[in-house]
């Protein structure tokens, strides 16, 4: 072979060497920037709209994770576990009030036993028993507070306060004595009231109740007693969407509501929750019957009525029923294994099942003290915050009162909000609020 020829086919190996160290070169810069891909089966979160910043990839990455299509997935073991509250969580508004509304509207409280309000609650006042007893008087099964009479709306009113303001129409108190990381006896109430219905007839009223409420247009009032209360409720698309993918992604999904249980049952089946994940308030039954009594938690019996799915109450309920935990230990927090994955809730009663969950939290911002100091503190990264996805707060005037007054002690006392080694949390801005489009309000 002459000088021309070898140099020639010197060249052209040199050319092929050299394209094949390119190819090797950009494939291994492809494999280092392109994002893994994802199964085609692996589910979805649709709805984009309301959600705040890097929230619904941050969800999406969470699902990816623990679902059925993640390097977390529990595979041939337990499912990772979703957590909501449910008022003003996956709701706009509150489905216990509306069923009180609609208990006071048609004439469905019974007349406490013996025509003694003490038995309603063990934590009511004597002033407020004084103030029932004398705008109620026990003249048959159930009250006249769906009658536009005097006697009528007296009753209704004088109801309506202890419930909603925890005051008697006159402004004594209506509730003391009670833990108050365990109990609040207004919504313990409306549970108590149930007395003397089967579950089913609670049911069918608190689906009455929802049916006028959905088609009632935002905004509607509705009047009970003399006075004017909300009269909408609306389901949150992006709610029922991050629970749909969760549930498709393999997660098993709770609600725990300091609602009456049979009154959550029935709005839950609006996002696919059945009974067995629906956690609220449970009234100790007899002879078919509701009692005023309540199922108790972890060391608390049944009867006691001193814990419901309030605060750390949730956490009882959260750990006895989704976990089989019993006794004292169920009161207390529990090791990573035992605890959801993710949850989700809107106020102060959510705060100790939030801080438990062990993937992300999501806060729906409705300016509420600790809930909102220890989410801005986001001392592990894991808090998400999100203004309501319908009517949501304006930006917070004052910082949140976190060195001061944003704790509540079972006492009811106010004090500092604390992390877990014991630091003080310091005073928060507001810095998650506003509209999203007005198309998610409908």
């Amino acid at each position: 072979m002459n000088l021309k020829r070898r140099a020639v086919a010197a060249a052209a190996v040199l050319a092929v060497a050299s394209a094949g160290l390119l190819a090797v070169q950009a494939t291994a810069e492809a494999t280092q920037t392109a994002p893994p891909k994802r199964a085609a089966a692996c589910p979805d979160l649709t709805v984009s709209r309301g959600w705040y910043g890097e929230n619904k990839a941050r969800l999406q990455h969470l699902i990816d994770a623990y679902g059925h299509c993640g390097d977390r997935s529990h595979k041939g073991g337990a499912r990772p576990v979703a957590t909501f509250d449910w008022d003003n969580t996956v709701i706009k508004n509150d489905v216990g009030d509306a069923t009180m509304f609609w208990l006071l509207r048609h004439g469905k409280i019974r007349t406490p036993q013996r025509g003694d309000w003490h038995t309603t609650s063990r934590y009511l006042t004597d002033p407020a028993a004084r103030a029932l007893t004398k705008a109620c008087p026990a003249t048959g099964t159930t009250l006249p507070t769906h009658r536009n009479t005097a006697r009528g709306t007296a009753c209704a009113d004088e109801i309506l306060a202890v419930y909603s303001e925890g005051t008697t129409t006159s402004g004594e108190a209506a509730f003391d004595g009670f833990d108050h990381r365990r109990m609040e006896p207004q919504y313990a109430w409306l549970a108590q009231l149930t007395r003397g219905w089967s579950t089913h007839q609670v049911q069918r009223f608190a689906a009455a109740a929802r049916e006028e409420n959905l088609a009632a247009p935002i905004g509607t009032e509705q009047r009970v007693g003399t006075g004017e209360v909300t009269g909408w409720v609306r389901y949150y698309d992006q709610q029922r969407d991050l629970i749909r993918t969760l549930k498709k992604a393999g997660f098993d999904v709770y609600v725990v509501s300091a609602s009456p249980e049979p009154v959550a049952e029935v709005w839950a089946r609006g996002v696919g929750i059945d009974a067995r994940h629906t956690i609220g308030i449970r009234n100790v039954t007899a002879r078919g019957k509701l009692t005023a009594h309540l199922k108790g938690c972890g060391t608390v019996a049944d009867g006691d009525d001193s814990m419901i799915t309030y605060i750390d109450g949730k956490r009882c309920w959260i750990n006895q029923e989704v976990y089989g935990v019993r006794g004292a230990a169920a009161e207390k927090v529990q090791p990573a294994a035992k605890r959801q994955v993710f949850a989700a809730g809107d106020s102060d009663t959510d705060i100790s099942f939030l801080r438990d969950a062990t993937g992300l939290r999501l806060v729906l911002n409705r300016n509420k003290n600790e809930l909102m100091c220890r989410a801005y503190d986001n001392g592990d990264g894991r808090w998400l915050i999100n203004p309501m996805f319908i009517e949501p707060k304006g930006e917070k005037a004052d910082p949140y009162p976190c060195a001061t007054t944003g704790y509540t002690d079972r006492d009811g006392g106010q004090g500092p909000v604390r992390r877990p080694d014991g630091s003080v949390i310091p005073d928060q801005h507001d810095t998650v609020f506003g509209a999203p489009p007005a198309s998610a309000t409908r």
